[in-house]
């Protein structure tokens, strides 16, 4: 404790005595006694400025040419290259003005170093500057939204009639796919029926869903050349499906359904042969943070050949919800549930009275 109280004595004396001696160059400022004697130092900074100027910009250009490769993903669908040319256009515009006003900034720091007998030039006001860097601004601004907007309008454009619908449902910490069968329609679902044969929560009774069929527990297939419609949704908190070859996002909110569609340009194994690496898949990601097991929510993707993917889906057409709850639950399940229930005209299902 002695020891303590000794070195904070120390350290309180050398503040008081600092104070004390700023104080002193104060009042002599006031009084119009201190001078400054500047020395080689403000040239020497001067210089140093340039220097850390032209090396850390360097490294900065270098940095960036050796990441590309790994910092911008190839790009696997139509409305991908429209959104990276959007992206680039925004990161050129604000990177001129970015390494414009740098360059300004070090110049000056150097062009403008205090020399003896200079006098700062005090400029309070002009007109005419100020309407020049708030027009500009405006006019460019207006512009990049205007195109990020006519963009986004084309791509959460109505899915074209022939797109392949997908649904993807987002659980704490996994993600599940159905499809529609022949008749192109995904059945109702209630969150009422959802239990551990009827993860989906598919009214068996509605014949939509009769021949709806899931999609592989570890990964999903579409085709490509062809639109595909992601019908999304949560069945408990707020996920987000994340495709970033297709340059996909959108949010996974309960009780309120997204879309997205899109056209994959490049099949999975057309991609591993552009990347090189054979064991290349198209991930699906949650980029919402849902739980502790949310780095872990991730469900791979694979895109066929329109022939292969057809092929997959009539394998998969034989393994309907419908056939794989009866196989997993009692002979009658199906029957109880459309003896317990009534549909509605407009398709909502209610129970129907105990006898």
């Amino acid at each position: 404790m002695i020891t303590i109280a000794v070195a904070l004595s120390i350290i309180l004396l050398l503040v008081i005595l600092y104070l004390l001696f700023r104080i002193q160059v104060l009042a002599s400022i006031f009084k119009g006694s201190y001078r400054a004697d500047i020395g080689k130092s403000n040239k020497v900074n001067a210089a140093l400025f340039i220097a850390f100027f032209l090396i850390m910009g360097g490294l900065f250009v270098w940095s960036f040419l050796d990441a590309q490769d790994d910092m911008i993903l190839p790009v696997a669908s139509e409305h991908g290259i429209a959104i990276d040319s959007m992206f680039w256009l925004t990161m050129a515009v604000i990177g001129f003005v970015f390494v414009l006003t740098h360059i300004l900034l070090f110049l000056y720091s150097y062009k403008y170093q205090h020399q003896e007998g200079k006098r700062a030039f005090y400029y309070p006001h002009n007109n005419k500057i100020e309407i020049i860097w708030t027009v500009i601004p405006a006019v460019v601004m207006a512009l990049l939204v205007f195109s990020g907007w006519k963009t986004w309008a084309k791509i959460t454009s109505p899915a074209p009639d022939n797109a392949v619908v997908v649904e993807v449902m987002g659980k704490q910490f996994n993600w599940l796919t159905r499809y529609p069968g022949a008749d192109n329609k995904l059945g109702l679902v209630k969150h009422t029926l959802i239990d551990a044969t009827n993860e989906f929560g598919l009214d068996l009774t509605d014949q939509n869903a009769q021949d709806d069929f899931a999609g592989e527990p570890s990964a999903f297939h579409v085709p490509k050349g062809v639109p595909v419609l992601l019908k999304i949704r949560s069945r408990d908190v707020i996920h987000s499906v994340f495709l970033p070859h297709f340059r996909v996002k959108m949010d996974a909110v309960p009780g309120m359904p997204t879309t997205f569609w899109f056209i994959p340009t490049k099949t999975t194994a057309e991609m591993q042969s552009e990347t090189g690496n054979a064991n290349f898949q198209y991930e699906l990601a949650c980029t919402e943070v849902c739980g502790r097991g949310h780095f872990a929510m991730k469900l791979n993707m694979i895109v066929d050949e329109p022939e292969e993917y057809q092929k997959w889906v009539e394998a998969q057409q034989k393994k309907t919800f419908v056939s794989q709850l009866q196989q997993g639950a009692p002979a009658d399940s199906t029957a109880a549930v459309a003896m317990n229930s009534t549909t509605d005209a407009a398709g909502a299902t209610t129970p129907a009275p105990k006898q």
